[in-house]
């Protein structure tokens, strides 16, 4: 796996993966997300993704829509915490036209007060619907109180009545913070001619003067300090949707791969998982139940996730409980975790073989942290693995007193 890379006078960085296949994935990832956005400004990040296609200096929002679609191409975006991303999947000989309706839109929409009106109900409709998901709506409730309202806790859509205040202005003032070559990297996973690209981009985004490339740009708001809670609240829901989890830990912390196994091991997304055979398979008291991590580039979290009949509270919490205490009370036996290594380097390899998803993650490695993303490497990682480091990362994450639990019922 040998990856093409560049950067341009203006500061873009370019990442190239060359493959065989005719389909080409590519486009633009900003480090730019909801933790960028200011005390007045919640919600503006996804809402410049989505009125960034609503016309440039150049382009109708028509035109937008029509230009890779007419070739049988796919253009798409999406917002998280820590980055946007405006990104196409199209056969490799319209790369030309791709990449110049990305970068058009990246760097030259102009956001018309009329269509931004006309996409505010849109987007308040995706709250609306998001709010109407109770097993959704507690990811973002618990991750605020990790965080403690800190913006790497909002959720990403924001407030439907702020929403509506935003203008031409507020689009414009926030996307000329962050959406600058200096600040974005282009990415593309296909059969292209690496040169020709670069001679491309080069050409689309000559206006801007020269500068250094600039990573990780995050919001002056320091990440408050953790204090585990324990909250109920009555929201009349039929089911009870409960979450269990701590502060974990950032992606260039060395005990990360550590967590990443334990997490599979507990709640992944096999059958085998262990909270899924106690809560589910054995005792029937759940149709859902996971656990999750996320590394950000200077924190991370980690939950657990299971909605049952509201009677069934104590005694899910109790099983969850059991399990945890397992990792905690006894390292793994090497024949455990060589059976756990295996399978979550399967379930990689597997999930490696879908192209644009792989596409986002390598261009995402490469925005914040300049990695080339190696899977060879990442196997060493988890090979190095050892039961007592499992068993002091269980110690440390999963320990009761550390623990935050909140329950929608």
């Amino acid at each position: 796996m040998k990856y093409n890379t560049y950067t341009l006078p203006n500061g873009l960085r370019i990442i190239h993966l060359p493959a065989t296949s005719p389909v080409v994935y590519c486009g633009y990832e900003i480090n730019a997300g909801t933790r960028n956005e200011l005390h007045d400004e919640e919600g503006l990040a996804h809402f410049c993704e989505h009125v960034t296609f609503k016309g440039t200096e150049h382009r109708k929002a028509w035109h937008i829509l029509n230009c890779l679609e007419s070739v049988g191409g796919d253009l798409n975006a999406f917002t998280n915490k820590e980055d946007t991303v405006y990104y196409a999947a199209i056969l490799k000989d319209h790369f030309n036209r791709a990449a110049d309706i990305l970068t058009d839109i990246v760097f030259n929409s102009r956001y018309p007060q009329q269509e931004l009106d006309k996409e505010k109900e849109v987007i308040c409709d995706e709250i609306e619907s998001y709010n109407d998901s109770p097993s959704e709506l507690i990811y973002d409730e618990f991750e605020n109180i990790i965080f403690n309202n800190h913006p790497l806790g909002h959720n990403i859509l924001g407030n439907a009545d702020h929403l509506r205040t935003y203008t031409t202005d507020d689009a414009l003032r926030f996307t000329a913070r962050f959406y600058k070559p200096e600040n974005v990297i282009f990415f593309a996973y296909g059969d292209l001619d690496f040169n020709k690209m670069v001679n491309f981009l080069s050409k689309s985004t000559k206006d801007f003067g020269n500068c250094k490339p600039l990573m990780d740009i995050k919001s002056n708001s320091p990440l408050p300090i953790y204090e585990p809670k324990y909250i109920e609240k009555d929201k009349g829901t039929h089911q009870a949707h409960v979450m269990i989890g701590n502060r974990a830990y950032s992606v260039h912390d060395e005990r990360r791969m550590a967590l990443y196994l334990l997490n599979n091991i507990l709640g992944g997304p096999g059958m085998n998982a262990r909270l899924n055979l106690s809560l589910r398979e054995r005792n029937g008291l759940v149709y859902t139940v996971e656990s999750s991590m996320i590394s950000y580039s200077d924190t991370g979290i980690w939950c657990t996730y299971f909605g049952c009949d509201p009677k069934d509270i104590k005694r899910c919490l109790k099983l969850t409980r059991k399990e945890l205490n397992r990792f905690m009370e006894k390292p793994l036996t090497i024949t455990q975790l060589n059976a756990a290594k295996k399978q979550i380097k399967g379930q990689i390899g597997v999930a490696c073989d879908n192209r644009e998803n792989f596409a986002l993650d390598f261009g995402k490695s490469y925005l914040h942290y300049g990695w080339e993303r190696d899977i060879t490497n990442l196997f060493n990682h988890i090979d190095a693995l050892t039961p007592d480091i499992i068993h002091q990362v269980a110690q440390d994450i999963f320990a009761e007193e550390k623990l935050t639990t909140l329950i929608d019922k």
